[in-house]
């Protein structure tokens, strides 16, 4: 296993050609590699301009080199930089002469993962730097952001000392049983449990909020042939991402579209027609509909506002019950009221764009983020895994703290399981493995 201790390098900047590129050291030798690349000292944080040398003294690129002293860095040991030109050629000699100065190529997340391990970060400001790189869209980097500067650790910090507090005054009850009733009453812990369980009811809807926000939401267009798919996607995406003709059966394959809707990614999917069919195209096309279908979070369920026939009934029949669905109901320029519209159905015309906005309000509805303000916090499946772990707990222990007789010793242990569900969430207890995981999916020289 690569060790903690070496001096590591990376290419910290993406793959290609561009204007600037870097190369990232951080270990116990990185001022010697600085000072045998640019052949002199630098004062500490302050860029300085020169050529950058290969082992004969021959010059490899020119540009700015930067020092920063442990533990005043990003990883908390001393780290040097190397902002040369953005050629993958001269980058690659760049990082070649590094490790001929003994470094050590850097694995996927190495850096940040110092980071951590060097109390600089906690785990959840860790995943919040990968989160911030993959946003696709301005709310999801400002609410990873907002994790990375720490504001969601901190709630999650605050809850988990109000866990060690309560579970502390419960156990100093354990020494006095025939004071116990009395002594909790007066120390509120009804009052304080119940203000924990409220507050991780708050935080786990707004983490819901973020994981969806980082994921994205997933809407599968579905119907018959010629109902408009393709043209509410277009509609949607603003462009003419899909072939629209009056001919059934245009779309013989899924065409994704990434749009970003009041600064939430959502992944439209437009799909084949569903009907019984014999040609083998599309078939296939037909099949891989109804595969997109059961992985979807939503599915538009599209008809046309002139009547529904027995392929619309097929169509309907083949969404699954347990995959959500939201019936629409197209081409409403073209006049007519012959589609059955239920409770909650949208009419629109993807044509004329009527009745658009409407629809895209109901998809962030569906997505979970009507009226979520700035305070959408950034959270991973673990995350919430933790949080639901913590929710059961507290709930547990509020039925426990409620009941005739409190068996204190039961109420100890679940207020412990709670806190230490949440010490996993900024890496206060993360097993090796785990952080092999978290870190093994990040870019190289992050």
């Amino acid at each position: 296993m690569p060790s903690n201790h070496d001096t590591i390098a990376a290419i910290a900047t993406a793959p290609g050609r561009g204007g600037i590129g870097v190369v990232r050291v951080s270990g116990r030798y990185a001022r010697e590699v600085l000072l045998a690349v640019l052949g002199r000292e630098t004062p500490p944080r302050q860029a300085s301009f020169g050529a950058f040398m290969d082992a004969g003294g021959q010059p490899l690129d020119r540009g700015l080199a930067v020092f920063f002293p442990g533990p005043h860095s990003y990883t908390g040991e001393d780290t040097a930089e190397f902002q040369g030109h953005g050629g993958p050629v001269v980058l690659n000699l760049l990082l070649r002469r590094c490790v001929e100065l003994g470094c050590r190529l850097a694995e996927p997340g190495e850096f940040t993962r110092r980071a951590f391990l060097n109390d600089k970060i906690d785990l959840a400001q860790a995943e919040a730097v990968a989160d911030l790189i993959d946003a696709a869209s301005e709310r999801a980097a400002r609410a990873a952001l907002r994790s990375l500067d720490g504001e969601f650790s901190r709630e999650v910090s605050v809850l988990r000392d109000q866990l060690v507090e309560l579970r502390a005054l419960v156990e100093a009850t354990l020494d006095f049983p025939e004071e116990e009733i009395d002594f909790l009453k007066r120390a509120q812990a009804h009052e304080r449990l119940a203000g924990i369980v409220a507050t991780l009811a708050g935080l786990m809807h707004r983490g819901r909020q973020g994981a969806r926000l980082r994921a994205g939401f997933t809407i599968v267009l579905a119907g018959r042939p010629n109902v408009g798919k393709s043209s509410l996607l277009n509609a949607l995406a603003g462009e003419e991402a899909a072939i629209v003709t009056a001919v059934p059966g245009t779309t013989r394959d899924t065409v994704h579209r990434a749009i970003v809707m009041d600064g939430m990614l959502i992944n439209v999917i437009d799909t084949a027609g569903l009907r019984e069919t014999t040609d083998e195209v599309e078939a296939i096309g037909i099949e891989r509909t109804r595969r997109e279908i059961t992985r979807a979070d939503l599915v538009l369920h599209m008809v046309e506002a002139a009547g529904e026939g027995p392929e619309d009934v097929l169509a309907a029949a083949t969404i699954p019950a347990d995959v959500p669905r939201l019936k629409v109901v197209n081409k409403i320029d073209k006049g007519g009221k012959g589609a059955c519209v239920e409770a909650g159905a949208m009419r629109i015309s993807a044509k004329t764009g009527e009745g658009l906005e409407a629809l895209r309000a109901e998809l962030l509805r569906h997505a979970g983020l009507e009226g979520a303000g700035e305070d959408v916090v950034i959270a991973r499946e673990r995350h919430m895994v933790a949080l639901e772990r913590a929710t059961v707990a507290v709930e547990a222990a509020n039925l426990l703290l409620n009941s005739a007789e409190p068996p204190l010793e039961l109420l100890a242990e679940e207020l412990r399981g709670a806190q230490d569900a949440l010490n996993t969430i900024t890496g206060e207890f993360s097993a090796d493995d785990l952080l092999g995981e978290i870190f093994g999916r990040f870019c190289i020289g992050k």
